[in-house]
């Protein structure tokens, strides 16, 4: 079992909870935090210490307040943590249920389980904790079908920046001379329509704002 844990968690209530459960799993080092930078700040000291945390239990979404970050979500925090750390286990612990937000912070970030709030969230943390103690991974069963082979997208980098422009408000012609500018092929605006309109399909979207809006919701852009 895990000895020394961080939640990175600004709503109190809830830092209570999992602070609690720690306890009662017998995790007698446990630190908390209500910012980003003070998670990171916490275990890159811990770990210039030679006292490394074994675990971090992290939430997505932190409110913004007077005080300046330079990290300022959960999403943040874990890829440079993963990145500089990546031997440190991992637990996002959110409300978001986006199953390709899901797969972006297991693929792209590895963490090493996603657990969503929910009335069963603090049972489901307990497992969670106890299957990456084994070295697992887990799943809550709210998101346990986001590897589904029935839920992969077909859709590359340039789709969405494509889309992240769209939501932007750019038009198509718009879009067109930026990617020209920048050198990004293809740019035409025919090649733009193209890709918008098999998009459309692919997302069954009945317009550009309808597409726009389903891929935020899927956590794309």
């Amino acid at each position: 079992m895990f000895k020394k844990v961080l939640i990175a968690e600004d709503m109190e209530d809830i830092n209570k909870g999992v602070f609690s459960l720690l306890t009662e799993l017998g995790i007698s080092q446990i630190d908390q935090v209500q910012y980003c930078d003070d998670a990171y700040l916490k275990v890159k000291r811990a770990n210039l210490d030679g006292e490394s945390f074994d675990l971090v239990i992290s939430d997505l979404s932190f409110k913004v307040d007077h005080r300046s970050q330079t990290y300022t979500s959960g999403h943040s925090l874990v890829e440079k943590l993963k990145t500089e750390f990546p031997e440190l286990k991992v637990i996002v612990y959110s409300v978001e249920d986006r199953l390709q937000a899901v797969r972006t912070l297991f693929n792209q970030h590895h963490i090493d389980a996603y657990v969503c709030k929910s009335r069963d969230g603090l049972k489901n943390l307990t497992q969670a904790i106890n299957e990456i103690a084994e070295g697992n991974t887990f799943l809550s069963p709210e998101v346990a079908n986001a590897f589904s082979s029935e839920n992969e997208l077909e859709i590359d980098d340039y789709d969405i920046s494509l889309l992240d422009h769209l939501s932007k408000g750019l038009s198509q012609d718009e879009i067109s001379a930026l990617y020209r500018k920048e050198n990004i092929s293809p740019a035409s605006l025919s090649s733009i329509e193209k890709r918008l309109n098999k998009l459309r399909i692919q997302f069954n979207a009945n317009n550009a704002i309808h597409l726009v809006a389903i891929v935020k919701d899927l956590g794309l852009i």
